[in-house]
C-alpha cells in the first residue's frame, strides 16, 4: 500500500491539473462494471472520452512510479444535503410555503379519503402560521423545496398547500359585522379631530388553545416525493410515548439528533415571532433541535412515528403527539 500512497503524493497535483480530471485516489481497478482485486491509482474524470478528443498533455498516464492507473467516470461531484433541491424529496430536507424562510419536510402521509400521498409538516412551515382568517395563506399556495432561505424559488415548486389546522391566537381581530362597523365609526371619529393617519381596530379575547401545528401539501406529482426519512430510513408504524422514551428526529438544520422524553400531556406557551400561542397535550424532550428543524417527524428507537416537532428552547424540544396530528388532518402514515 505504501508504494500507492507514495505514487499518489508524487502525482496528485499534476494529475488534478489535467483537463477533465476532478479527483484522484487509491482504489481497486475496475473492468467494465466489475471491480477487480488489483489496486490502482484511480483518476476520476467528469466524462470518459477517446484519446483523440484530448491533447497529449491531458492524457492520463498508464502508470505512475510503477503503479497502474485506472480512469473512472464520476461526473461532476456536488454537495448533497438537506438544504438543496432534492428530487425525489424526502422527509428531513428543507421545505416551505413560498412566503416562509424554511422548515423541514416531516413525512409522506396518505389521505384517508383519497389515498393520495401528501407532504406533512407544520402549519408555520407550509401555511405561513395562518389562523385561516388572516390572509397569511390560502389553499393552493405554492410550496417550495428547498425553502426560500435555502435559495428556493418558484422554479423549485414541489407542490401546493392543500390542508392545515388553523393556529389560534389568544387575541385576534374581531371578524363580525358589528365589530367592523365599530372600527369604521372609531376611525372616522379620529379623522374628525385631525388624526388622519390613525385607524381603529377591534379585537376580541379568545380561550384559544392549540393541539397541533400541522399542515399538508399535495406534491405536483407523486414521484416527486419518497417516504424514507433522510439518514434514518423507512418509518415503521405509529406509537405513543411515555416519560423517558428514547426519541430521534431528522431535521433540516441539526440533522439526526437523539434524546429522551421529559414530559407528556404538557400545556405550554410558545412564542411565534412577537405573539404568544398556547398549546396543550404536548410532549417535551431533551432532544436537540434548532431553527429550521420545525416540521421534523419524531421517531422512537424502532423508527415508529411518535410526534411532529414544532418548537423548542435552548435545552428542550417540543412535539405534537402524532396521533393528534393524524386525526386532525385525516391522514395516515
Amino acid at each position: 500500500m505504501e508504494k500507492f500512497r507514495e505514487a499518489l503524493r508524487h502525482a496528485r497535483h499534476r494529475l488534478l491539473r489535467l483537463e477533465n480530471v476532478v479527483g484522484v485516489g487509491i482504489g481497486h481497478k475496475q473492468k467494465g462494471a466489475d471491480r477487480s482485486n488489483q489496486l490502482a491509482l484511480v483518476v476520476f474524470v467528469q466524462r470518459k472520452v477517446g484519446l483523440s478528443a484530448l491533447s497529449a498533455r491531458d492524457v492520463v498516464p498508464r502508470e505512475v512510479r510503477g503503479v497502474r492507473t485506472d480512469v473512472i467516470e464520476i461526473g461532476i461531484p456536488r454537495l448533497l444535503g438537506r438544504v438543496v433541491r432534492v428530487r425525489p424529496a424526502q422527509p428531513g430536507v428543507s421545505i416551505g410555503h413560498y412566503q416562509v424562510t424554511a422548515g423541514t419536510f416531516g413525512a409522506v402521509v396518505r389521505d384517508r379519503q383519497t389515498g393520495e400521498p401528501l407532504i406533512l409538516s407544520n402549519n408555520h412551515v407550509l401555511a405561513n402560521a395562518t389562523s385561516g382568517r388572516d390572509g397569511r395563506a390560502r389553499t393552493g399556495d405554492p410550496v417550495l423545496q428547498p425553502g426560500t432561505y435555502d435559495g428556493g424559488t418558484m422554479a423549485d415548486r414541489i407542490g401546493e398547500l392543500v390542508r392545515y389546522v388553523p393556529l389560534l391566537r389568544p387575541v385576534e381581530e374581531a371578524p363580525c359585522a358589528v365589530a367592523r362597523r365599530a372600527a369604521v365609526v372609531g376611525t372616522l371619529a379620529l379623522r374628525a379631530v385631525g388624526l388622519k393617519r390613525y385607524r381603529v381596530r377591534v379585537f376580541r379575547t379568545l380561550e384559544a388553545v392549540n393541539l397541533v401545528d400541522a399542515a399538508l401539501a399535495r406534491p405536483d406529482r407523486p414521484e416527486l416525493v419518497r417516504p424514507e426519512v433522510y439518514e434514518v430510513g423507512p418509518v415503521r408504524g405509529v406509537a405513543g410515548v411515555e416519560p423517558d422514551t428514547p426519541v430521534l428526529k431528522s431535521g433540516r438544520t441539526s440533522g439526526v439528533t437523539r434524546g429522551r422524553v421529559t414530559a407528556i400531556g404538557a400545556t405550554l406557551q410558545v412564542a411565534l415571532g412577537n405573539e404568544i400561542l398556547w398549546f396543550e397535550d404536548q410532549a417535551v424532550s431533551e432532544m436537540i433541535s434548532r431553527a429550521g428543524d420545525s416540521g421534523s417527524l419524531v421517531l422512537d428507537q424502532e423508527h415508529r412515528a411518535v410526534g411532529l416537532l414544532f418548537a423548542g428552547s435552548d435545552r428542550y424540544t417540543i412535539f405534537n403527539p402524532i396521533q393528534n396530528v393524524l386525526e386532525r388532518l385525516n391522514v395516515e402514515l
